[in-house]
């Protein structure tokens, strides 16, 4: 893959930022800033330190928005409003540095276990608002597909590339270590042309490891050819360690 290639870690992100200096040294081209924990972009500590980091480093960026306890398809009203919220914000101090940030779907609560199909028209909903938002901050907002949670709404193709057809300001975020956990990689791989974003880590299949590239049962090397001939914006390999990350980093390398 001859296109830039970030690393992220949501690992990392109650950890002390000296990681992120290594970020050029391993060969990564940006940083996707996890806007979680200590790198919350709506808390000044943590946006202050970010701000350091990204002018000492001279690294890119993309951001990944904050998704803990958020659920954008709640059918509790307080919480859906401070979801989009707290996307909004991550998008409106993101938009100084990015134009692309990746947002998690929602999933369903107890409650809409009862309506599910108001749960998605409440998803779809709140992505509309947030799109606009996005769009007029000159940013793409990608939705992510999900892992095999059977509450995680957009953990196959079909469902995300519906759930963002057609709304202004939202892309698609392709995640293929979710993607295995579901067993539809290839049907991804498939649709490599219609992503706009690309997270890169690996697992066996079950839970949501974060190996690094190859140190799982994806197959990289059957697939990663097809993805590095489809797939032209930036990749994020999303890791546990920046040495796990120079091993994804020389597999995805040699695809061409």
């Amino acid at each position: 893959m001859r296109g830039p290639v970030f690393f992220s870690s949501s690992a990392k992100v109650t950890a002390p930022p000296d990681w992120v200096y290594d970020l050029q040294a391993a060969g990564f081209d940006g940083w996707e800033i996890v806007a979680e924990g200590d790198y919350r972009l709506d808390h000044p500590p943590g946006l202050a330190r970010i701000r350091e980091l990204i002018e000492t480093t001279g690294l890119r960026v993309t951001v990944h928005a904050p998704y803990g306890d958020l659920n954008c398809a709640s059918l509790n009203y307080p919480i859906l409003r401070e979801s989009v919220r707290q996307v909004t914000a991550c998008i409106r101090a993101a938009s100084e540095w990015t134009d692309r940030v990746v947002l998690h779907p929602g999933y369903l609560s107890p409650l809409a276990k009862l309506d599910p199909e108001r749960a998605w028209t409440t998803q779809k909903e709140a992505l509309r608002e947030i799109g606009r938002f996005a769009a007029d901050h000159g940013v793409l907002a990608c939705l992510e597909n999900m892992i095999s949670v059977r509450e995680f709404l957009c953990r196959d193709p079909g469902e995300l590339l519906g759930m963002i057809e057609g709304i202004e300001g939202i892309g698609a975020c392709f995640d293929l270590g979710h993607a295995h956990t579901v067993g539809v990689v290839q049907e991804f791989v498939d649709r490599i042309g219609r992503a706009d974003h690309l997270h890169l880590h690996d697992n066996h299949g079950v839970s949501d490891e974060h190996l690094a590239v190859g140190d799982g049962t994806i197959g990289y090397d059957l697939v990663g050819p097809g993805i590095a001939a489809g797939f032209r914006g930036i990749a994020v390999v999303e890791g546990r360690s920046v040495e796990e990350g120079r091993r994804s980093l020389g597999v995805i390398r040699r695809w061409g």
